[in-house]
């Protein structure tokens, strides 16, 4: 299989049928996540684009072109008895740099406009004594975001009831109907 040649390095392609879906996955696949947008037109990717990994994680830098545009988990400490500046209450101090311009009027429990994040990123986590370091920050930010995906406009397919691949069936059932409704099949 080839998405095994590299299972870190996500795979983006653009499929624009249900057919075109099920040869993909069957030459390329299968993978453990999958992703794509709810919305149109997409934001951060391109229509009918989706974004296939092994690797959580990777495949949402891919989607917010992590590497790319040079992003950052940074320490950002504020003062938090400055009652001059309004924040939010679960505000955290640290931010994301460079953070995607797409998302600066999202609503997402993760962050804020500029990549400020909250306290959400570590629901669900233990948390160690002390300042958490920029890794364990980075990890928890993107353990939110998989969990927040949705309110971002897209739909993240992941392993359901002991699978070790992304849970489609049910998405392709419903995308086949639509096609042949169209037309398409």
């Amino acid at each position: 299989m080839n998405s095994k040649m590299n299972e870190t390095m996500p795979v983006r392609q653009i499929l624009s049928s249900s057919k075109e879906f099920k040869l993909f996955w069957k030459e390329q696949g299968p993978f453990r996540f999958a992703l794509t947008s709810s919305e149109f037109p997409p934001v951060m990717l391109e229509p009918e684009e989706w974004i296939f990994s092994d690797n959580l994680e990777m495949l949402l830098k891919s989607l917010i072109q992590f590497e790319k545009r040079n992003m950052q988990v940074l320490y950002s400490p504020f003062n938090p008895g400055n009652k001059a500046i309004f924040r939010p209450e679960d505000l955290i101090p640290w931010k994301i740099a460079n953070f995607p311009e797409e998302w600066q009027a999202a609503v997402c429990d993760c962050f804020i406009p500029e990549g400020h994040l909250t306290r959400h990123i570590f629901e669900g986590r233990v948390l160690p004594e002390g300042k958490p370091d920029r890794e364990g920050v980075e990890k928890a930010f993107f353990s939110c975001l998989a969990r927040s995906v949705e309110q971002l406009g897209y739909l993240l397919f992941t392993p359901r009831a002991g699978s070790k691949h992304a849970d489609i069936k049910k998405y392709l059932v419903q995308w086949e109907e639509d096609d042949e409704d169209a037309g398409l099949r």
